[in-house]
């Protein structure tokens, strides 16, 4: 069973960055396509961006041109570096993945078939 573990929340004023990472036991993320998604109180589950198995990245509306997702295949990890941040992004940030090799919609929870606990990013105005 893969289990997703992130890393890398915590408390950031506004305009400043922070980077999460997400990497697995019980399998690899270089063969699965990972996703961000993030949860404010209230609120539904957001598409953040995700990253293919084949490297192919997508991005929410919400985050193009600040965040930016990565893979490295060495440490087996998936990262979100986000910059520019607003009290808006403040969340809790989930990283997701899908079964090895499989495609399908990478813009719903749906979509993926592990996750992570969540952490925590605050951003203070």
């Amino acid at each position: 069973q893969v289990q997703l573990v992130e890393s890398g929340g915590g408390l950031v004023q506004t305009g400043g960055s922070l980077r999460l990472s997400c990497a697995a036991s019980g399998g690899t993320l270089n063969t699965r396509g990972v996703g961000w998604f993030r949860q404010a109180p209230g609120k539904e589950r957001e598409f953040i961006a995700a990253i293919s198995w084949e490297g192919v990245n997508v991005y929410g509306e919400s985050v193009k041109g600040r965040f930016t997702i990565s893979r490295d295949d060495a440490k087996e990890t998936v990262s979100l570096q986000m910059d520019s941040l607003q009290p808006e992004d403040t969340a809790v940030y989930y990283c997701a993945a899908k079964r090895r090799f499989s495609s399908g919609n990478y813009y719903i929870p749906e979509g993926y078939n592990y996750w992570g606990q969540g952490t925590q990013v605050t951003v203070s105005a």
